[in-house]
């Protein structure tokens, strides 16, 4: 018998979800490039918000990255239904918007969004706000876990 077969030394980190809801397929794309850089992050999407909140009971992604203005149930809406249930309420949602106006923004972030980012999408700070988002997840679960919670 030779000696057993030896583990890989450095295996890889485990791989962190991505929720992008959003219905138009220009910005879908953009995102799409731009996650494609992230070997760490799995990219799942979502053209409309019922299905957004549908996908993230389902899949329990690290962060939400949530259109407003969408057909049927808005990002606003949307956001009300993951922080109502317990599976998604500690998630992270990111707003993106082309409704830029100081109002929108503050009304945004009163409703909860972890940030509120405008289109068009500022690359730099997309993949900023994206990995405060990632961080934030971590210890959000990590509390849950110490609390005795389900982490999301």
């Amino acid at each position: 018998m030779g000696p057993p077969p030896s583990a890989p030394a450095d295996p890889a980190p485990p791989r962190q979800t991505l929720l992008c809801v959003e219905d138009n397929p220009a910005n879908l794309l953009l995102i799409e490039k731009l996650i494609a850089r992230r070997p760490d992050i799995q990219l799942l999407s979502a053209k409309d918000g019922e299905r957004g909140v549908e996908m993230a009971r389902r899949h329990r992604p690290q962060v939400i990255l949530m259109d407003i203005n969408l057909p049927g149930m808005s990002g606003l809406d949307a956001l009300r239904a993951l922080a109502g249930d317990t599976r998604t309420a500690r998630m992270p949602v990111i707003a993106l918007s082309a409704n830029a106006m100081a109002r929108d923004i503050e009304k945004g972030l009163e409703a909860g969004f972890f940030r509120y980012l405008t289109k068009p999408i500022k690359v730099d700070e997309f993949m900023e706000t994206l990995d405060s988002a990632l961080t934030s997840a971590r210890t959000r679960t990590d509390t849950a876990v110490t609390q005795g919670d389900t982490p999301c």
